[in-house]
């Protein structure tokens, strides 16, 4: 099964690919205030295969508190599609559920979670446990545009 989302623009797009069929999508709504404000809601399938297509011009980087994260930021539209985190030498991302473009939204099932509590440590454990672990990005030529 093969997911698709991007921001409101196109300049920032994503496939994640899935082993299997998931009629229901967990997500995620994340307590930090940077989530909180954007009304992110992150879904992260580990055994997933995740292909990142953006325009390096268009995508602005952004850390807060931690600086474990970088959140990938559209700067034409402002839409927050993913954000994908370096651990050693391995790049885990989490996409954002609400970016989905061949997802009902019906289909998108809601949790709310608290991480402000969370160590760096422990922050960085769980990432590694739950979040994509296969993140690829497409060439300057095979990337989309809007």
């Amino acid at each position: 099964m093969k997911l698709q989302g991007h921001c409101h623009c196109g300049q920032l797009s994503f496939e994640l690919r899935l082993l299997y069929d998931a009629p229901i999508i967990l997500a995620r709504a994340c307590d930090c205030s940077f989530c909180t404000r954007h009304g992110c809601a992150w879904t992260s399938l580990p055994d997933s295969d995740l292909l990142i297509y953006e325009h390096p011009a268009q995508v602005s980087r952004y850390r807060f508190e931690t600086s474990t994260a970088d959140f990938h930021i559209c700067r034409s539209c402002g839409c927050v599609p993913l954000v994908s985190s370096l651990i050693g030498e391995q790049e885990y991302a989490v996409v954002n559920a609400k970016m989905f473009s061949n997802v009902d939204p019906a289909n998108i099932q809601m949790s709310p979670v608290q991480i402000t509590d969370e160590s760096e440590a422990e922050r960085l454990r769980r990432r590694q446990r739950n979040w994509i672990a296969t993140v690829r990005y497409a060439t300057e030529d095979q990337a989309k545009t809007g």
